[in-house]
């Protein structure tokens, strides 16, 4: 059945008027009528079987039916990765939602060297990932800062208590190792850009008390593949596959 990403509240009967792209994909692309039935969610209120109400000129009336899943929220895992080219980036943010990240940190390092980020597009990506793996929650997406700035602000700022498993290009203690009996979290993954991070940073990250330095294995990976492969690897290890 078709799911749907919406900011409205659900609740019995009430009413909700999808955004006019929305619209325009049920009733122009999936050829939706009045009558048909949908999954709607908003990240707060579950998961919901709406019936299309009203087809108007420009956009469409929903009404909510029935909860059919309530809401629940995946791991504390945050994704904190450099800014790379922007496909890469896209990809990155897409795979991100559909392995279950809550939140998606761009970064700045001393190599960073990529396109301008459009965190409208990345939203987007975002949302209809989200809608496609089944999650009832839409991961956030920051605007990029620098990675210094992140660091200083850890434990003072949004991160009190996550560690950090710190993916090292130049070695470490094998990430399956490294997580096992770690614990599910709050944790965050880091994952740095085409050129590595700098001799300083990745001193300054193997020297904080939250960092955990691992190893994806024998081969350099590029920025996406090695975001896709630490997520799996946490997951396996300390996140929610196995339940």
């Amino acid at each position: 059945m078709i799911r749907l990403h919406v900011s409205a509240s659900l609740a019995p009967a009430s009413l909700v008027a999808p955004t006019l792209d929305q619209s325009r994909y049920l009733t122009q692309v999936m050829r939706l009528k009045t009558g048909d039935d949908l999954l709607v969610f908003n990240g707060r209120d579950g998961e919901w079987r709406c019936t299309v109400a009203e087809v108007l000129k420009k956009g469409v009336i929903l009404r909510a039916e029935e909860q059919v899943r309530p809401q629940t929220r995946g791991p504390d895992l945050e994704l904190i990765v450099a800014v790379v080219k922007k496909p890469r980036v896209e990809t990155i943010v897409e795979k991100a939602a559909e392995l279950g990240a809550r939140r998606v940190r761009l970064v700045v390092t001393q190599r960073t060297n990529a396109d301008r980020i459009r965190l409208d597009r990345l939203d987007a990506i975002a949302e209809e990932a989200a809608e496609q793996t089944g999650r009832l929650d839409v991961p956030v997406i920051d605007d990029p800062v620098r990675l210094d700035a992140l660091l200083d602000s850890w434990e003072a700022g949004p991160n009190p208590g996550r560690r950090l498993m710190f993916c090292d290009e130049t070695g470490g203690a094998p990430a399956v190792t490294a997580l096992r009996g770690a614990g599910e979290g709050p944790w965050a993954i880091l994952i740095g850009p085409e050129g590595g991070f700098s001799p300083e940073e990745g001193e300054r990250l193997r020297s904080l008390p939250f960092t955990t330095a691992v190893s994806l294995g024998p081969r350099i990976l590029r920025a996406d593949t090695a975001a896709i492969a630490a997520m799996t690897l946490w997951q396996a290890a300390v996140g929610d596959w196995e339940r």
